[in-house]
């Protein structure tokens, strides 16, 4: 199997326990591949490995616990929000499930920070290319012209670029949604 690597930051996970400080996430539990079981942060092992497909139709492993072991954690609340209903897994197969704990790690590090500003400054151009200047279509038909093209098109931003920095003009800022423009001002 090869790796490829991620240069973009992947999500901490899909439930409230990934973003809520202190709660059990997936991260905190063990599993065990080869027996097909997951031992939750208190010790108890999961009842149930049932392999199926997500929303998207991509493989997902499905566990659950013991009703009684979650009804009687001292720790419930930071595992699950149902009164009643165990604690239940999606797990995602072997392979996807590594290369994503791989890349939480690694994103946590300086080097994916160092990184990432490279890939974050290179989707600014490219994003500056396509609205302002319109690389999607090239005018000409055979490499000699398109590549006379680019290379024109890449020297108009610079030249764009060059007089926006003399002129003091800042750089654009993240653009908002119609629906996030409605939100009141948290300045104020």
């Amino acid at each position: 199997m090869s790796v490829a690597l991620l240069y973009g930051p992947v999500s901490t996970g899909a439930g409230w326990q990934a973003l809520t400080k202190g709660a059990f996430d997936l991260s905190r539990f063990k599993i065990d591949w080869k027996n097909k079981q997951v031992k939750c942060p208190k010790g108890k092992l999961s009842r149930r490995w049932k392999v199926g497909k997500d929303s998207y139709g991509n493989s997902v492993i499905q566990t659950e616990f013991r009703r009684r072991d979650c009804t009687a954690c001292r720790v419930r609340s930071r595992c699950t929000r149902s009164p009643k209903a165990p604690r239940s897994l999606t797990i995602k197969p072997f392979e996807v499930h590594q290369a994503l704990q791989h890349a939480r790690k690694r994103q946590k590090t300086k080097t994916f920070s160092k990184d990432y500003a490279i890939r974050a400054g290179v989707e600014g151009t490219i994003s500056q290319a396509v609205r302002g200047v319109g690389v999607r279509q090239c005018r000409y038909v055979g490499l000699a012209k398109t590549h006379l093209q680019h290379v024109i098109t890449a020297a108009a931003m610079n030249v764009v670029r060059a007089v926006s920095w003399l002129e003091g003009v800042p750089l654009a800022k993240t653009r908002q949604s119609h629906f996030a423009r409605l939100a009141p001002d948290k300045t104020g």
